[in-house]
């Protein structure tokens, strides 16, 4: 039985393009399509990595290839003295406003616009000393499990909670960009759900809808999924992004497959 409807949370990451009117714009675009919340991603790429250009910090492959990691960051980065304009833009706007802190420094500033919930990227899954620094804020903590085992998530998680994290949702996530329909098992949703006993989420990379919304008829009860604007043709993450209309349709998507599993009890209409 599903009480509510999964959550979609619009993930703006590297789709701003370096302008924060467009970063605003993207807001706006995820509030008037029907997203439930709004995520953008606190670091810098000195936080990151090194300025190197030493082949171990070159891109090999992927849509990122021929990439050095600095410049990449250095260049998909949200300045950190954009975050208080965005934050006052979406409560303005209407649509909750939450952040995926790289550093410790990070949730530093967070804490200082009030940041309503956190999450952990699947990359940062292991970095414990930062799941105790949000965890002990006592707020609500996403955490990705992209490319970990089951051990490292039992570890990422019993951190959380030993901190002081009660309200954990672990999302299923597969870091490939874009994802590819082989690369997902969502039987994993289960699994997680059923060893953790929390919530359990999807972070989708992939670009075919029908697997974010196996993942909901799987029990996923939070959906991520990276936006851009209607038109947009360029963006670090426009090749597994959803535009525009799009999210709104995908919305109306997940609450169709949520109806389909409101009732706990065995079940025939009368119109039968």
């Amino acid at each position: 039985m599903k009480n509510k409807d999964a959550e979609l949370i619009a993930e703006i990451s590297a789709n701003h393009c370096g302008s924060i009117n467009q970063a605003k714009k993207l807001i706006h675009c995820a509030k008037i399509n029907n997203a439930d919340a709004i995520k953008i991603q606190t670091y810098t790429a000195d936080t990151m990595t090194i300025k190197s250009k030493k082949k171990f910090f070159k891109i090999q492959n992927g849509i990122w290839k021929n990439y050095y990691l600095w410049d990449l960051y250095k260049e998909a980065h949200t300045p950190y003295e954009w975050h208080e304009e965005l934050f006052k833009f979406s409560k303005k706007i209407g649509i909750e406003i939450f952040s995926t802190p790289f550093d410790e420094t990070a949730v530093d500033l967070l804490e200082k616009l009030n940041c309503p919930r956190y999450k952990i990227a699947s990359f940062e899954m292991t970095d414990l000393p930062l799941i105790k620094k949000v965890a002990r804020t006592k707020k609500p903590i996403i955490i990705s499990t992209g490319m970990g085992s089951l051990k490292e998530i039992s570890e990422a998680y019993n951190t959380a909670k030993k901190n002081g994290a009660n309200d954990i949702t672990l999302l299923y996530c597969v870091s490939n960009y874009p994802s590819k329909s082989d690369d997902f098992n969502m039987n994993n949703i289960q699994i997680l759900k059923n060893k953790f006993k929390c919530k359990i989420g999807f972070s989708d990379h992939s670009n075919d809808n029908r697997i974010a919304l196996s993942a909901v008829a799987a029990g996923a009860e939070i959906v991520e999924k990276h936006i851009a604007l209607e038109n947009q043709k360029k963006g670090h993450d426009i090749k597994f992004s959803l535009k525009g209309k799009n999210i709104k349709k995908f919305k109306e998507d997940i609450v169709f497959v949520n109806k389909l599993f409101k009732k706990n009890i065995f079940f025939r209409n009368k119109s039968e």
